[in-house]
């Protein structure tokens, strides 16, 4: 890992925005500078994914690049701040996002004049630099002026309030989708284990693989689960449900402040009738209850997925809507509905593949999507 302390704070460049007032947006970049972490520390609406641990994985993994506009001067207190990733791809284009496999990423701008002015600067570098597209996954709306083509779209994301008691939490899961199913695992002594060692890593990769083949999808490179656990540390924490000693499902969770975050899953198809997912579950929402957590994310999922929304719904988690939204020079930047050609023939050729091949398919394919 970098020696992040011994670097000096960098601010990267400087604009002005007359239009707006006298006001002046800076870059800075968020892997050097400290006053981010401060920030991101002490801002009510962070989450996991403006952490420098989380840009440092994406960094490492796939070499992105991390910029952070903020009005915030150089040497003085970070206020405010539209973090992005730089992607540099010859296959899908360069462009700035906020951020890469990040379920969302929220500008931490409060000031409506403010977020005109950065979001000024964040136009002016996509005209400057021909990139495609700047995104923003957001899920409080704020709305910006700007000259660029405007697309968007929505997912839906699924929340657990653990404010109630646990009585209360287990009679809001669905009776028979999962109460039952909870029951039936803890009656066939399916085995729960938690950490972050070597074996729990190579069962969840090869259950994250299994799980990505029937979908017809190559897996994430096994470096970008291997770079998340180096720098996420203790707030990273992989959970598995055996059947004797066969992995049959398993999660992988990262905390932030008082918010617990679903970010992977897994399983064994075979296994399903077993109830081996919802008990990980059922005993995550025990263990952040009892840790003093206020919220278990469940994460966001495609509109279109609907057993995926419904499994979340059977936890009891309470759906909303998540709008990511893309400001391009021209209309190739626009989201597109249905999946593309491209991506059903990848799909094809993605189930016939050997483990082995599949996985370095991941490893080639994932820096380009960000």
């Amino acid at each position: 890992m970098m020696n992040l302390q011994s670097k000096e704070e960098e601010v990267i460049d400087t604009q002005t925005f007359p239009q707006n007032g006298p006001s002046t947006v800076h870059q800075v970049r968020p892997l050097l500078d400290n006053r981010w972490v401060d920030f991101v520390h002490r801002c009510p609406h962070s989450t996991i994914f403006h952490t420098r641990p989380w840009l440092e994985a994406l960094h490492k993994t796939y070499g992105y690049e991390p910029v952070v506009f903020t009005t915030s001067p150089p040497g003085a207190v970070i206020e405010n701040g539209l973090l992005f990733c730089r992607v540099n791809s010859w296959l899908t284009g360069r462009r700035l996002v906020s951020l890469p496999f990040s379920d969302s990423c929220e500008p931490l701008v409060e000031d409506v004049a403010n977020m005109h002015n950065i979001f000024s600067a964040v136009e002016q570098e996509v005209l400057r630099e021909k990139l495609l597209y700047a995104e923003i996954r957001q899920r409080r709306q704020m709305e910006v002026l700007s000259s660029l083509i405007y697309s968007n779209y929505s997912y839906c994301t699924h929340e657990i309030d653990l404010s109630p008691g646990l009585d209360t939490l287990f009679r809001n899961c669905h009776k028979s989708s999962t109460q039952r199913r909870i029951r039936r695992a803890e009656r066939n002594n399916v085995r729960c284990v938690e950490g972050r060692s070597r074996s729990l890593f190579e069962d969840f990769y090869r259950l994250l693989v299994c799980t990505r083949r029937r979908h017809k999808i190559p897996p994430q490179p096994r470096a970008w689960f291997e770079n998340l656990a180096e720098c996420m540390g203790d707030s990273l924490k992989l959970r598995l449900a055996y059947e004797d000693q066969v992995p049959i499902a398993a999660i992988l969770t990262l905390r932030h402040k008082n918010v617990l975050v679903y970010k992977y899953g897994c399983s064994d198809a075979r296994f399903h009738g077993l109830g081996g997912m919802q008990l990980l579950f059922w005993r995550t929402i025990q263990e952040a209850k009892m840790a003093g957590m206020d919220l278990f994310d469940l994460g966001r999922s495609s509109p279109e997925n609907l057993g995926l929304n419904r499994f979340k719904e059977n936890l009891g988690g309470g759906r909303s809507t998540i709008t990511y939204s893309r400001y391009g020079r021209s209309s190739d930047s626009m989201y597109t509905v249905g999946v593309p050609w491209k991506e059903r023939v990848a799909k094809h050729i993605a189930f016939y593949l050997p483990d082995r091949m599949l996985e370095s398919l991941g490893a080639v394919l994932y820096k380009h999507i960000g």
